[in-house]
């Protein structure tokens, strides 16, 4: 019984002892675990406190950057051309709002704002081409009543902002179009070049670039450069404080050699005729008219130009998008033929002296084609200068004929045929100065009989026809460097760029790039003969009586082929197939101050186009550089949309004392590619 008793109890005393045993190691297991858990929070406040706090500061501070407004453009006088004002824009994030919310946020902001249809093809527009995480403008240039009546409201609407942005302007629209070009937003296309030139950092925040013009050419210098707001945001995102902030650096203002009014009275001769007309400083290369016709509004291609709007532009047979000054490429007619006797006479071929038959016609040796003049009774026997007058075929087709291109060639290529003037807009053609190697090149896919080059076809040639294609531009270019005897000086739009934050001027100095080594009596006695083209006896006799010595040339380009032995009749043709008009022009002639190519497309005989520039020349000459200038410019001025640009104190600097990104003074910038059209 009692040994029975004994072995209870130390049965009892076992369970005891192994709940001791088990509470024991999870006490010590609590122990370690409270342990690690101290030795990890002493880690992570002691050792990793500055780290951690660093990430969690960047949780709620952010750096938002603050996009450059762009520098204006501007004319001689400091009328403004291109200019930036500031909008209100209703803006969504798509992100914030949910891709199924979309449409009833939209719907529910009609009550407050008019939406139309035209932001609504916009606003999915824009949705295709911005990142997920940038917020997308609904309504631009909102008013502010409508402001007014939905700020209030904001808070109803998540992911819904009212922003300030800035908008570019062309105030004068179409008239600068073709020189000024315009903004668009950054594509793809735009992001991977400036990844290459790696300018990406200095667009952070802004949404648009130049894409064509002086918009694009002098990118570097308007765009500026952006700031920073460094911002404390809570767990919404919204911003709580902002703790410190760096101004941008704006974009500099471009100031032209151009007197905007004459290119209105340029625009004005034109009406609404096709055509282009440029006129250049013959002594600086300064661009003073930049005209081509028809036009369009760069305006409609800040906010992304519409499907339709785009269609009618490009299916316009008028072909308003081509800037006709760069790259209009015609046969320049009998314009050429002072360059072609320039050639001839550098050439040894002809001397001033030199007189041959100028008959109401011509054949090659031993051919029957018949190559006529445009005056059938011809005119007997003439010297150069009497050929240029008069604009003698024959003359030019005999002796162009016995010189050849090969010989001819290197003399009008000192003029700058079928190069680039390297003018300061992108994408200038060259135009086509024809030789043997040239058509071979490009009739190369032709069997070899249709690629050499053939007699005959010197013979057009001569006068300004057959493979000759050229831009107004270079026209203008090559009578402003015969008008200066031969100095050639690169042609200009911008004068000079202005700094006003650090009040400094940088000026594009006038520099002769090269001289035409040529005589200077042929040049005299070529500059002679053009001005007899505007006497008594000359193809532009017309418009002789200026009260300055005017000198020029009348020039008729075909555009249709006429059948051997038949005559041109203007009134049986299509406009689109009657011939051009030229005339190009430098006055006064012992010291030019201006230098004009123009043409009037299927403008028929080249004396029509004649009138016009007489006009052009008789407004920039008496006019704008007659007497009581200064109150027409004060006057003008006045009329004019304001310009926002403040003004210089004090005297400008000449030379900057830290050269601008991408700007050298008086040096341009290199020649840029530019961008296309969309």
């Amino acid at each position: 019984m009692k040994e029975t008793a004994t072995q209870q109890a130390t049965e009892t005393r076992m369970p005891n002892k192994d709940f001791n045993r088990r509470l024991g190691v999870a006490f010590c297991v609590i122990v370690l675990s409270f342990c690690i858990l101290a030795a990890n929070f002493f880690y992570l406040q002691i050792f990793k406190h500055e780290e951690y706090s660093v990430q969690a500061a960047s949780n709620r501070i952010s750096l938002i950057p603050t996009p450059p407004v762009r520098g204006e453009i501007v004319d001689a006088n400091g009328v403004v051309l291109a200019r930036n004002y500031p909008v209100f824009s209703l803006e969504l994030s798509p992100k914030t709002i949910g891709n199924k919310h979309i449409d009833a946020t939209i719907e529910a902001l009609k009550s407050y704002v008019d939406i139309t249809e035209a932001d609504l093809t916009r606003f999915k527009k824009f949705r295709s081409e911005f990142r997920s995480y940038e917020k997308v403008p609904l309504k631009l240039r909102l008013s502010i009543d409508e402001a007014s009546r939905l700020a209030p409201h904001l808070s109803q609407f998540q992911g819904v902002e009212i922003n300030t942005r800035t908008f570019r302007e062309y105030p004068y629209g179409a008239l600068t179009a073709h020189f000024l070009g315009y903004i668009g937003r950054i594509s793809d296309r735009d992001q991977e070049k400036l990844n290459e030139n790696n300018r990406r950092a200095l667009y952070r925040g802004s949404t648009h670039i130049g894409k064509t013009g002086l918009e694009n050419y002098y990118e570097n210098q308007l765009h500026g450069a952006p700031g920073y707001q460094r911002v404390e945001k809570d767990a919404h995102g919204n911003i709580v404080r902002v703790l410190n902030n760096e101004e941008p650096k704006n974009g500099l203002t471009l100031k032209l050699a151009m007197d905007i009014r004459l290119q209105q009275e340029v625009d004005r001769i034109f009406s609404d005729r096709r055509g282009a007309a440029i006129a250049i400083d013959p002594q600086t290369g300064g661009v003073l008219a930049f005209v081509s016709k028809p036009s369009f509004d760069p305006n409609l291609f800040i906010d992304g130009i519409d499907s339709t709007t785009w269609k009618e532009l490009n299916e316009d047979w008028r072909r308003p998008l081509l800037n006709r000054v760069t790259q209009g490429l015609y046969p320049p007619g009998s314009t050429f033929k002072p360059f072609m006797g320039m050639a001839l006479l550098e050439s040894g071929k002809i001397t001033q002296t030199t007189v041959i038959p100028a008959p109401g016609a011509w054949s090659i040796p031993g051919s029957r084609h018949v190559f006529r003049d445009s005056v059938r009774r011809g005119h007997g026997s003439a010297n150069l200068s009497k050929a240029i007058q008069v604009s003698s075929d024959t003359f030019f087709y005999r002796l162009g004929y016995e010189a050849g291109i090969e010989k001819l060639g290197k003399y009008l290529a000192e003029f700058g045929f079928g190069q680039q003037t390297g003018i300061d807009i992108p994408n200038e053609y060259r135009g086509i100065l024809p030789s043997p190697e040239w058509k071979e090149k490009r009739f190369a896919k032709l069997p070899a009989t249709e690629r050499k080059w053939r007699p005959g076809e010197m013979v057009s040639v001569s006068i300004g026809q057959g493979y000759n294609a050229y831009t107004p531009l270079q026209l203008a270019h090559a009578t402003a460097s015969l008008a200066n005897n031969g100095k050639v000086f690169r042609p200009h739009l911008v004068k000079e760029i202005l700094d006003y934050a650090n009040k400094e001027k940088f000026v594009i100095e006038p520099q002769a790039s090269r001289q035409i080594p040529f005589k200077q009596e042929n040049f005299e006695y070529v500059k002679q003969a053009m001005q007899k083209v505007t006497r008594p006896g000359g193809t532009a006799w017309r418009i002789g009586g200026a009260p300055y010595p005017l000198a020029g040339k009348t020039g008729t380009a075909q555009v249709v082929q006429i059948k051997q032995g038949a005559r041109y009749n203007a009134a049986t043709l299509r406009e689109q197939h009657r011939d051009h008009a030229w005339f190009i022009a430098f006055a006064p002639i012992e010291n030019p101050k201006i230098a004009v190519a123009l043409i009037l497309e299927n403008g028929g005989w080249g004396a029509h186009a004649a009138p016009l520039v007489r006009r052009l020349m008789d407004y920039y000459l008496l006019n704008l550089n007659g007497l009581g200038n200064q109150t027409a410019i004060e006057t003008a001025a006045a009329n004019q949309p304001p310009a926002s640009a403040p003004a210089l104190n004090g005297q400008a600097k000449t030379t900057p004392l830290t050269p601008l990104p991408g700007f050298q003074t008086g040096i341009f910038p290199e020649d840029n590619p530019g961008s296309t059209l969309p």
